[in-house]
């Protein structure tokens, strides 16, 4: 069956300057100064976006029915309606989405490994269109899905571009920069550069390697404009200090404003290689490996469509809290196929690997693992936020396939989710401002409810800040915010006050009360770390939902504000903190499906085909948010 992508056309006029060793810049706009936004805030504002979106560009997204572009991806997350597959016999869709509130960014993170295969196998009169690899692209999606992506789970030193994009056939240069081309137009149409500031845009794409159907996946984010004359996927760089390095050459080392950060991604798919202390030599980490991870990867992705990556429930860095969202497998290709559930490795984890950096730290004197935290969805259906559990349609790529009619039942495999959405503190939603602010860490991560979220770190606050108009003022002027790190203690413990206000919802999906905000701290012990979690603000709820109708109990505030002092410290050794803010219980996803369709697992008559998954996921969940670590470095 043809895969037809069918792009939208953007109509926007470009000034294309190329220089030999350079991207061609798809505009040439003044540099990018944080203050040009009418809105602006020097204690900065939560701005909500997505970090990791696929569309039809993506190998795996495209040959699953995507037919949404990158520039309709963008339409999606600014409010406007899309049709999404399968599609009708005559082409039009046969599901529709639209989220009901818009985001205040996004950045498209299509597969870089492929992109030359999608464009050359779906634009009739390309070099590839007509070579036997693209006919069978298109006769047979199924098994060119596996086909293709099985080059990704090679040795780096095996893995190549198959054909009709093999080295040996002379690449896909055309329709790779093609791709890459319409990558870039399609974010410059959407980035709003007037002073109204509404929406932000970032160039993007991912890099997917996968030894042995690991996941080692980046999201690699450009500042602005200024980016690379082509993506860099696995089949050019096999490692990711090699990544690190292509960027170096190819962005920070230009005599322009191209500048760059990574993000890996759902490291609970890793199968402890995400969090490894050795390179991809096998040698120990030394002090240059570390600041070059730590300088180049600011940010963790720790929850996503395929689960959460926070802890391990049953391990040395877990509470109680951890049991949420765990995906049963350990590595991606057991996630698309299912089966039999898996061992789960500790430090897959990103809790884990914190206590891990700080250990390092003391070994070698760098911390490689100083993460913020963002969450986003990794939709495979050109649908950035849509998060909803009412509703949820499914997201691709590793989830359920619908791409020739609508299966019966549940529209994905009950161990996915919604996925999550990623928030910027920023003095204005431009992406100078924005980068900056991922840069420094002061993120966050929600799995869905937009939450507002802050934190400050210092010596000298207390819960008096709670009932300050100006906390945000009196955290910068005191301390520091999420992500920052503490100046050295002369003896004095950290204290942190935390701030949390719930999800006002909307006039047809009401958002739900926080019932707890908690504190994580990880220190070391003799060397080796060690965690605590401790309640910080609000009490376990004493009503709870019920799943046959998910009204929600009447526990529950409508903000919490909490102050904590660490009775613990040691001024000796290094630590962090971090937030975790709860709902109150709700249902799951797939609770609100299974109910509508009359689903009661105690009667197997009513499980009809498709529906079987209501009865082997928990009906009820906590939503929640994470902030980005403090860290204390002697």
């Amino acid at each position: 069956m043809p895969i037809d992508r069918r792009p939208a056309l953007v109509l926007v006029s470009f000034a294309l300057a190329c220089a030999d060793d350079a991207a061609p810049d798809v505009y040439d706009p003044p540099p990018e100064v944080i203050g040009r936004c009418r809105e602006f805030d020097p204690v900065r504002a939560p701005y909500f976006g997505d970090l990791h979106v696929h569309t039809s560009l993506s190998l795996d997204a495209n040959l699953q029915g995507n037919r949404l572009s990158v520039a309709d991806a963008y339409r999606f997350a600014r409010g406007e309606a899309v049709g999404v597959q399968p599609h009708d016999a005559a082409g039009a869709p046969m599901r529709t989405a639209q989220l009901e509130r818009p985001l205040d960014f996004v950045a498209v993170t299509d597969h870089a490994e492929f992109l030359g295969v999608v464009q050359g196998c779906t634009t009739p009169g390309s070099a590839e269109y007509d070579a036997p690899a693209c006919a069978g692209y298109r006769d047979d999606p199924d098994m060119a899905f596996f086909g293709f992506n099985a080059r990704l789970i090679l040795d780096p030193d095996a893995a190549s571009a198959p054909a009709p994009c093999d080295p040996a056939s002379g690449g896909c240069p055309a329709s790779d920069a093609a791709a890459w081309d319409e990558i870039q137009r399609a974010a410059e149409a959407a980035y709003d550069r007037t002073d109204d500031c509404s929406f932000t845009s970032f160039v993007a794409y991912e890099w997917s390697g996968s030894p042995d159907a690991l996941n080692l996946h980046r999201n690699v984010i450009f500042r602005n404009h200024h980016v690379p004359s082509h993506p860099s996927g696995y089949f050019d760089v096999g490692r990711e200090e090699q990544l690190w390095q292509r960027l170096d050459d190819d962005c920070l080392g230009r005599d322009d404003d191209c500048d760059v950060l990574t993000i890996p991604h759902n490291s609970n798919l890793s199968s402890g290689l995400m969090f490894e202390t050795v390179d991809g030599e096998g040698r120990p980490f030394d002090a240059a490996y570390a600041r070059a991870r730590a300088e180049l990867e600011p940010l963790v992705e720790i929850f996503q469509h395929k689960g959460a990556s926070e802890c391990l429930p049953g391990t040395t860095s877990a509470d109680e809290q951890c049991d949420f969202e765990v995906m049963p497998y350990a590595r991606l290709s057991s996630a698309t196929l299912g089966g039999v559930a898996e061992t789960l490795v500790e430090s897959d984890f990103v809790r884990h690997a914190l206590g891990r950096g700080l250990e390092l730290l003391a070994t070698i004197g760098v911390n490689p693992y100083m993460y913020g935290f963002v969450a986003s969805t990794d939709t495979h259906l050109g649908t950035p936020g849509a998060v909803d559990e009412r509703g949820f349609l499914g997201h691709g790529g590793a989830g359920l396939t619908v791409r020739e009619r609508l299966p019966p039942g549940l529209p994905d495999r009950p161990w996915f989710n919604p996925g999550g959405l990623a928030v910027i503190w920023a003095e204005e939603n431009s992406r100078e401002a924005l980068f900056e602010a991922m840069r420094r860490r002061e993120v966050y991560a929600t799995s869905g409810p937009r939450i507002v979220l802050r934190m400050f770190a210092g010596y000298d606050l207390d819960e008096a800040l709670c009932a300050a108009p100006d906390l945000a003022e009196q955290g910068d002027l005191r301390g520091v915010p999420m992500g920052g790190v503490l100046p050295a203690s002369s003896g004095a413990a950290p204290r942190l006050v935390i701030s949390a206000l719930g999800d006002s919802g909307t006039a047809t999906t009401p958002g739900n009360a926080l019932e707890r905000v908690q504190i994580v701290k990880g220190w070391l012990v003799d060397g080796e770390a060690r965690f605590r979690v401790v309640d910080v603000a609000g009490a376990p709820v004493q009503t709870p939902v019920d799943p046959t109708t998910c009204t929600p109990g009447d526990d529950g505030e409508a903000s919490l504000c909490g102050a904590w002092v660490d009775d613990d410290f040691d001024p000796a050794v290094p630590a962090f903190y971090y937030a975790r803010v709860l709902e109150v219980p709700s249902c799951r996803w797939q609770q609100y499906a299974c109910n509508d369709a009359g689903v009661d697992c105690d009667d197997p008559a009513s499980v009809g085909p498709g529906f079987e998954g209501c009865c082997d996921a928990a009906p009820v969940q906590q939503e929640r948010a994470w902030s980005s670590p403090v860290w204390y470095v002697p």
